[in-house]
This record gives C-alpha cells, structure tokens and sequence, in this order.
C-alpha cells in the first residue's frame, strides 16, 4: 500500500519538535507557578487566594473584562461588516489601523488613554463637563482601556468568516421574502456565531491577565480599582514570590476554564448549526 509522501519530516521528528516548542514555551513557565505555590501548605494557600483584597482583585479583573468583551462583540461585529461589506476610502487604512493595539506596547496605550480620558484631557473633561462622569481612575477607565486592547480579536475572528459567506444565500432569502431582519437572523447570524463566541472570549481571556494598558488608568485603588495583576506584580515587588506564584495560579486556572468553556460551546454551536444545514 503506497503512502503519501509528505513535504515535513516524518511524524516522530514532527511531534518532538512540536512538544519541545510547547514545553520551552509553554509547559515549564506555567509548571513553575505550581513549584512556588507549592511552597504553601493548602491552608496557607487558600489563605493566601482568598483575602478580601484580592478576592476584589480578581472581582475588578473579571467584571471589567465582562463588560469590555461584551461591547467589543457588538463594536467588533459592526466594525467587520462594514469592512467586508462596503467599500469606501481608506478602507484599507481602518483595516489596518484595527491591529493597533497588537503592536502599540501595553504601557504607551495605558499612558496615551489616561491623558485623554482624565478630568483636564480632551475626552475626559468633556463626560465630566457635561454629564459628571470621571473616566479615568475608576472602573469605567479600565473598561475603556480594556476594549482597546480587546477589539482586534473580535474582529478578526468575525471578518473572514463574513467573507466566505456566499451573498446567494442572502438573495435566495430575499427572493423567498424575508426581510432584512430575518434574513440576518437566519442565515448570516447562525455562520458567524461560533466566530463571535471566540472573538469574545478571546478577548475576554486577554482582558482579564491585561497590566500594561490598565495599571496607568485604573488609579490602583484598593477594593476599588485594584486589578489582580496588580496585586501580583505588588507580591513580586516584596519578594513574596509564594503569594504571587499562588494569585497568578488562579489566574491561570480562570483562563483555562473560560478557554475550556469556549471549545465546548464552539463545539454544540458548530454541531447545531452543521447539523441545521
């Protein structure tokens, strides 16, 4: 039986190369945090997890994050169909201008936003001029630098997923009366919502380890704007490298669950909509 010769090595070289890559990258870093935290006995630990400031830490993090990834679907889902759909000039100037935040370093986003967004900065005088809302040092500043760094994701994932919609589906439910609405609803919306479910949570695993963009406008007030990254970096400053090892393995733990949750759903939503076609 002839076998189909393959352009890359064989599958032994293939898969030592890759798990060598994923254990330098990938394994040994996050098999450290176990190594510290394990330093602590398990009360000290859940101790350590669990104190009221870091359990606001986290409650800041995660619910910031929440919200930033939800209105980056909705921004990120119109800002994809106005580039697959519409052409218009410097089209391809936004197209690229939206990987900003992927290559603009964390620290000149965090610093740029906070001078917009205070009291006496172009945007910020204005919501506090005319409605009394301070952005920056409070949650909402922390929101507003999470969906910068968070939109890209959401956008990408959408966008070429819309692209390989075929608009005859669309015409073929035109022609069979439904309006726009329905149309959106029943034909485009079940294509794209696996795509949306991994723009979001994407950009919801980003948002919550997010330091860099957040540390400068969030102010860092206790039980208020404290994020738990800061509350790492705070552990690592006082060489307590247990309590930091220990707060950034929950951190962990979080990401791995909102990624697992995410394969399953993608999973259901993909076999629901394959099996509705």
């Amino acid at each position: 039986m002839n076998r189909r010769r393959s352009i890359i090595p064989g599958f032994g070289i293939s898969m030592g190369i890759t798990i060598t890559i994923l254990s330098i990258v990938v394994l040994i870093p996050l098999c450290s945090l176990v190594v510290f935290s394990a330093k602590l006995s398990f009360s000290e630990f859940v101790y350590t997890v669990t104190r009221p400031r870091v359990l606001s830490g986290y409650f800041v993090s995660i619910s910031t994050a929440f919200i930033a990834s939800i209105v980056n679907v909705i921004m990120g889902l119109i800002l994809a169909w106005i580039l697959v759909r519409y052409d218009f000039k410097g089209k391809k100037f936004i197209d690229g201008i939206i990987e900003l935040p992927f290559a603009l370093p964390t620290a000149v986003a965090g610093i740029s936003l906070t001078h917009l967004t205070t009291t006496n900065g172009w945007v910020g005088q204005i919501f506090y001029n005319l409605f009394g809302i301070q952005i920056a040092y409070t949650r909402i500043g922390i929101t507003v630098a999470l969906i910068f760094i968070g939109i890209p994701f959401v956008v990408r994932s959408v966008q070429p997923v819309l692209e390989k919609i075929d608009i005859q589906y669309e015409e073929a439910a035109f022609i069979l009366g439904a309006d726009a609405k329905t149309t959106f609803r029943k034909v485009i919306f079940p294509e794209i919502l696996p795509a949306i479910i991994s723009g979001f949570t994407l950009a919801f695993a980003r948002s919550i380890g997010e330091y860099g963009s957040v540390v400068f406008i969030a102010g860092n007030t206790p039980y208020e704007t404290e994020i738990a990254p800061l509350l790492i970096m705070s552990e690592l400053q006082e060489y307590d490298y247990s309590a930091a090892t220990s707060i950034a393995l929950v951190m962990l733990g979080i990401s791995v669950v909102i990624l697992s949750v995410n394969a399953i759903v993608q999973a259901r939503v993909s076999k629901r909509v394959n099996g509705l076609a």
